[in-house]
């Protein structure tokens, strides 16, 4: 199967210029979201990985999958505000302002080998950002898993010190 065939193109969205690559469509196809999660498997090992961190909010899809199939924790790395408890923050630079990631402060222990998930990689900011959030609280980085990359956009040069997969590539 090509996951490639099932990602929807929305031209001149969220604004103009900018070509949405959609990966909605997968969710519609059990045997597509089976296939996502025998590709991660092939990559990543279940001894490297404790848990799995879904970046808000596509990514809490992709963490989800992953972590039944390898019958492992999952966490929300979640915007500022939306989680209930003590929680830590950390603030980072986007193409246009700042903005602000969180997890609650016992979804981790310190030592626990994170598996960092979204949909989309496309800048890096916030998955640059999710790994230093997790590595502040004591979490090791294994990797990070994505369905689609944007490649001319480069965001895997500020995270290209980590294992790094991505299933599509634009």
């Amino acid at each position: 199967m090509n996951l490639k065939d099932k990602i929807a193109e929305y031209p001149n969205f969220p604004k103009k210029g900018i070509l949405f690559r959609d990966f909605s469509p997968i969710l519609k196809d059990p045997s597509a979201l089976s296939e996502i999660a025998d590709e991660f498997s092939k990559y990543f090992h279940t001894k490297d990985i404790d848990v799995f961190a879904g970046i808000e909010s596509r990514g809490f899809i992709l963490a989800c999958i992953l972590a039944a199939r390898y019958k492992k924790g999952m966490m929300m790395i979640r915007k500022a505000g939306k989680l209930p408890g003590k929680t830590v923050k950390l603030s980072y630079t986007i193409e246009y302002g700042k903005d602000t990631i969180e997890i609650q402060k016992d979804s981790i222990e310190k030592g626990q080998k994170v598996l960092i998930c979204d949909d989309l990689l496309a800048t890096g900011g916030t998955a640059k950002a999710a790994a230093k959030l997790i590595e502040k609280v004591g979490g090791k980085i294994t990797g990070f898993a994505f369905i689609i990359e944007l490649t001319d956009l480069n965001g895997i040069k500020g995270i290209s010190n980590y294992n790094c997969k991505s299933l599509v590539k634009y």
